[in-house]
């Protein structure tokens, strides 16, 4: 574990509501039937509100794969060991995996963080150190993580946002890998929604029904040990350490008046715990897509949340966040690339 850095929870802006509605004036006022772009339109008043102006601008998107281990998975909740979270990253570095490809087609920069991987990464271009330990303790059997652990975690994901942000990144996309991480997203859900935890837990990476009734019981051995309920503590109990950096890059980034879009799952699970935390950063998330892991539903309806895309997918990475890219750098030209139609019937064009 390199340096700790100091943690204090960020301010996060308050949108205007005023200028929501000068952005929704200016759209009525385009060469366009009132609201035809439907929600495009939405995402357009939210993110002129979030950067606090008329003209927004989406231009550099950058996705951000938070790697870590789960010492849960020696209970058997993934149906991968956890080598495979190393081999993955190896794989993102290289430019080999899904999220590299859909990045490519959709102009959005990648980044890996190691958070937690437990095994040793060489440096690499691409890749941001930020490591807190070797993996998370066994949550079936104690605390994943200590307070300090995950005070050093949300610190770090907001110093990668404050990076960013620094470097002119208009949006930032908070990915993960790491195998057994459903496990724990499931937990943090439970407390922090409160739901169920039976309507929380999915298949994951492709369980089978035996698999899936060994994980549902280690979860249930895992939430009896502890009543954890506040989110510092939940994010303690049962980790993981990417889903905690991840909430901490969504906090510093909302504090930066950046746009933050919210992938599947895991990514939402680390947005639930950064919104516990400070409810004004859910204003600043745009939740991509509807994961087809069972609980993202529970997830989304407990923020009040319509994710952008439905495609069935479940892989993580960021995925659901690099696809909707597009959509939302799009949005934004609306509000200055389109002509407004006094300019159109007047010829001012």
């Amino acid at each position: 574990m390199t340096e700790p850095l100091a943690f204090s929870l960020p301010v996060i802006p308050s949108t205007d509501p005023a200028l929501a509605i000068a952005l929704r004036q200016k759209l009525d006022g385009l060469a366009k039937p009132l609201g035809a772009l439907g929600r495009l339109e939405d995402l357009a008043v939210q993110i002129g509100t979030i950067q606090g102006r008329l003209d927004p601008q989406v231009n550099r998107i950058r996705a951000y794969v938070f790697a870590g281990d789960h010492g849960m998975n020696a209970e058997g909740v993934s149906a991968y060991p956890s080598a495979v979270t190393l081999a993955m990253v190896a794989t993102f570095l290289a430019g080999k995996a899904s999220v590299n490809a859909l990045a490519g087609a959709c102009d959005v920069e990648v980044m890996v963080v190691d958070a937690g991987v437990d095994g040793a990464l060489p440096a690499h271009p691409q890749l941001i150190d930020a490591k807190i330990r070797r993996g998370t303790r066994n949550a079936a059997v104690e605390p994943a993580l200590t307070s300090a652990e995950v005070a050093e975690a949300l610190a770090r994901g907001m110093a990668i946002a404050n990076a960013a942000a620094d470097e002119g990144v208009d949006a930032l996309i908070p990915g993960e890998m790491g195998i057994g991480n459903t496990a724990s997203a499931a937990l943090i859900l439970h407390r922090l929604a409160p739901a169920p935890l039976e309507a929380c837990i999915g298949v994951g990476t492709g369980h089978d029904a035996a698999g899936l009734a060994r994980k549902a019981a280690v979860l249930a051995r895992a939430a009896a040990r502890s009543n954890a309920a506040r989110p510092l503590e939940v994010l303690a109990e049962f980790g993981g350490l990417e889903i905690a950096m991840m909430a901490g890059l969504i906090l510093g980034g909302a504090a930066r008046r950046r746009v933050m879009i919210i992938d599947g799952f895991i990514s939402s699970a680390a947005a639930l715990a950064a919104i516990r935390l400070l409810p004004e950063a859910a204003a600043y998330c745009v939740f991509a897509h509807a994961s087809a892991e069972r609980g993202h539903a529970v997830l989304l309806q407990a923020l009040d949340a319509d994710p952008l895309l439905r495609l069935d997918l479940r892989l993580g990475e960021g995925t659901g966040g690099v696809l909707a890219a597009p959509l939302v750098r799009a949005a934004a030209r609306l509000m200055t690339d389109v002509a407004s139609l006094d300019d159109v019937m007047s010829g001012r064009l």
